[in-house]
């Protein structure tokens, strides 16, 4: 592993080498110069299922990817925390960014693992302040989708599927646990692609 700072001046290269840091159980990236350990650990992802009710039916604020990963595809307003904001406040402005949204965060819907990727996902319930939304930078388009037009064979990833199915479940509810990932992500439905790769990578390992 390498890397450069293109901002300031080297005297000598710089690279890691994976081992096992004094008093450490994993292998981490330390510096072959300096002895800095380079931490990588799990990203917490924030998001909404945010509604408008429009006529008395919920419509679910969604968007269409314009970025790598799944360009292209139909996803929730989620995106990586940022420093000095909690869960919901991430989340609500995750959906300002994508679909200029005003959202008011609710209860927590679920908190889903992804190890392969090194993530946690938590979504939450969300209330549109208004209906007036648009795409932003990371967004082809933003729709206001009732359930039964959800597009589900075109979702980005599995934890959208199960964060909408669980929102679902609880939408007459005040209170409720929240739920957690499937026993087995490559078992969700639409995502056939997805269990192919596993048992892929499952192979190789």
């Amino acid at each position: 592993m390498q890397f450069r700072d293109k901002s300031r001046a080297y005297t000598q290269d710089i690279s890691f080498s994976k081992t096992v840091p004094h008093d450490d159980s994993f292998e981490r990236d330390v510096c072959n110069t300096c002895g800095l350990i380079n931490y990588v650990n799990p990203k917490l992802i924030a998001g909404v299922v945010a509604t408008w009710c429009d006529d008395g039916t919920d419509k679910i604020l969604m968007c269409k990817r314009a970025i790598e990963p799944r360009k292209g595809f139909w996803t929730l307003p989620a995106g990586f925390m940022e420093q000095g904001e909690t869960v919901a406040e991430g989340a609500a402005r995750e959906a300002h960014e994508e679909a200029n949204a005003d959202v008011e965060t609710g209860a927590l819907i679920g908190i889903y693992n992804v190890a392969r990727i090194a993530q946690v996902q938590m979504f939450y319930r969300g209330k549109l302040r208004s209906p007036n939304v648009s795409p932003g930078p990371e967004s082809e388009a933003v729709a206001l989708v009732a359930w039964e037009d959800i597009p589900w064979d075109e979702l980005a990833f599995p934890a959208v599927y199960y964060a909408l199915q669980h929102y679902y479940e609880t939408r007459d509810k005040d209170s409720f646990a929240p739920f957690s990932e499937p026993e087995n992500w490559a078992d969700t439905p639409g995502f056939e692609a997805l269990r192919a790769r596993y048992e892929a990578a499952d192979k190789q390992d």
